[in-house]
């Protein structure tokens, strides 16, 4: 097998950071039809949650999403563990335990080796078995860019859901990893540098988070993904009608974040982000410090509106006149 090759250098994105403008994706998403939450559709389109969220019954409810990406290292057995990692997050983030999933994989089989899909799947299925998440089968296709993630079922209790529309004001927020995943891994794709540091944080699961999240009485929450922090803070806020206040002092950064900024290495997703939120931020803060906050993360952590034991609270929801904001101190 070619260790040689670089798999970034086959993608125009990379990670989370390649999703769809959040500004572009409302916009369609919100002249479809259906989707909408209703009797036993506990979850829908609506807010743009993590997952959709069916009732079975009473005490059972299943938590449905999908998610897939292009190369975020060039290893392709971290690749694979990586992108499990990340969609099996989405089920964390509703409060859920993710039962069983099925593989989505694309592959340019003219442009690199087979063999290299192999061990994108090896490391999915090592993830998925370290989760006691089932793992059969799937789909791919022959693309010219590739692409691997997943399809997972869960299954959560439709009474201690973590949903983002529940957030109340005067409640901490907390975020269970640091930010700078964007930056690194883009510096990774520039300059081929590996930073182990970053691969740790994408490969550990949400799933500690998410018990102890839900164990403490959270009702609201969310993961931090392509949409950076402030992305994803703001879609919570605007789903929960309140505001939000943010300590930058407070917020982690992985080690070498700041350097790969400093640098240039900033992805277009993480400058989007911040065009995005922009009309929603209130901070004197430079825009190096906004762009760090607006970092589009892959596979990072669960941001709760609530406290968590370790885990440091890097601000709080406040009460909003009717026009959620975003404060940044």
């Amino acid at each position: 097998m070619d260790t040689t090759i670089r798999l970034t250098q086959y993608a125009v994105g990379g990670g989370c950071a390649c999703k769809v403008p959040p500004g572009e994706l409302e916009r369609i998403v919100s002249g479809l039809p259906g989707g909408k939450a209703d009797g036993d559709l506990l979850v829908g389109i609506e807010h743009g949650d993590d997952a959709a969220v069916v009732r079975i019954d009473g005490d059972r409810a299943i938590v449905a999403t999908a998610d897939f990406f292009t190369p975020v290292v060039d290893n392709a057995y971290d690749w694979g563990r990586i992108a499990a990692t990340n969609a099996l997050s989405d089920v964390y983030a509703m409060g859920g335990e993710p039962i069983v999933a099925v593989n989505l994989l694309a592959w340019p089989r003219d442009r690199i080796p087979f063999d290299l899909a192999a061990e994108v799947l090896r490391g999915g299925a090592d993830v998925c078995a370290a989760a006691g998440c089932h793992l059969a089968g799937g789909h791919s296709i022959d693309d010219p860019e590739p692409k691997y993630g997943l399809a997972v079922t869960g299954l959560a209790d439709p009474r201690r859901l973590l949903r983002n529309d529940r957030g109340k004001a005067g409640t901490p927020l907390t975020l269970t990893k640091p930010l700078g995943l964007g930056v690194l891994n883009n510096r990774h794709k520039a300059t081929g540098e590996v930073f182990d540091q970053a691969v740790a944080v994408m490969t550990t699961l949400n799933r500690e988070a998410s018990i102890a999240a839900v164990a403490a009485g959270a009702v609201c929450a969310t993961d931090v993904t392509g949409f950076g922090l402030l992305g994803h803070l703001l879609k919570l806020i605007r789903a929960s009608e309140v505001s939000a206040e943010i300590d930058a002092a407070a917020v982690p950064y992985l080690d070498g974040a700041r350097d790969a900024l400093a640098a240039g290495f900033v992805p277009g997703g993480s400058r989007r982000n911040l065009d995005w939120v922009r009309p929603a931020v209130t901070s004197a803060l430079p825009d190096d410090e906004l762009l760090l906050l607006a970092d589009a993360q892959t596979s990072g952590g669960l941001l709760v509106a609530g406290e968590l034991p370790g885990h440091p609270v890097i601000g709080r929801l406040t009460a909003t006149d009717g026009q959620p904001r975003i404060s940044v101190h």
